[in-house]
């Protein structure tokens, strides 16, 4: 729930666009508030917009929630799903989440779908789990436009980052997972991001050294100087 008004958003968001002009080799998708999100998309033509989340059903009674068409209609292409907070401070089982995702799907959506543990130890347990149950009945061919974002729990907010030699393991084990639900050729295809304690200082090394394709940048975006940082220094080692 950042930042606490629309005149603060669009500062923010037109600071961003004026500062990476001339990054080339990075997509930047901005997931603000829903309240913002038409304002924000009509600032822009560089940067993609996304939403935080959405609900399952396309219409209907359920007071408070917003429906993938919606998020259609405003010309969003993306959705988080699954995130960590939504999982524990709203309990989102992974049914629901599968719900959600055969949704956004049907709406043409781009899913970004949130999977980590609580513990260290709990990694390869949690993940398969999320993946196996969060992917039933999705195919190939909507999988093709699926992200998946790693964020250890233990890792947000945490300072605690995830030691980036760790996380080419936890890449890799996704991949096998992914692999067994679809095929080899189509686990190296997705893109895998993560996201836990990213800043400035080490978002390049889950890419040099992690082997994966992005970040999924928390406390660190609400500061467009750091933000921006983070996003020059991945395009420099792209």
């Amino acid at each position: 729930m950042n930042p606490e008004s629309q005149k603060k958003a669009e500062q923010f968001f037109n600071n961003i666009q004026k500062g990476i002009k001339n990054t080339k080799n990075v997509e930047i998708i901005i997931c603000p508030p829903f309240i913002y999100l038409a304002k924000l998309k009509s600032l822009t033509s560089k940067l993609k917009i996304g939403a935080q989340n959405c609900h399952y059903k396309e219409k209907g009674a359920y007071t408070g929630e917003i429906s993938p068409s919606m998020l259609k209609n405003l010309k969003c292409e993306y959705v988080i799903i699954g995130h960590s907070e939504r999982r524990n401070e709203f309990k989102e089982t992974d049914e629901i989440i599968n719900k959600k995702l055969l949704a956004i799907f049907k709406s043409k959506l781009k899913p970004i779908l949130c999977v980590g543990e609580k513990q260290k130890e709990q990694m390869i347990t949690a993940i398969k789990s999320q993946l196996k149950t969060g992917l039933k009945n999705i195919n190939r061919a909507k999988a093709q436009d699926l992200i998946i974002a790693y964020e250890p729990i233990w890792a947000i907010g945490t300072g605690n980052f995830c030691d980036p030699n760790d996380v080419v393991q936890v890449n890799l084990f996704i991949k096998q997972t992914l692999s067994k639900i679809y095929s080899r050729k189509l686990a190296e295809e997705i893109p895998i991001l993560y996201g836990g304690s990213v800043n400035a200082n080490n978002a390049d090394s889950y890419i040099k050294i992690g082997k994966m394709n992005g970040v999924l940048v928390g406390g660190s975006s609400l500061d467009s100087s750091e933000f921006i940082n983070i996003i020059k220094k991945i395009n420099k080692n792209d």
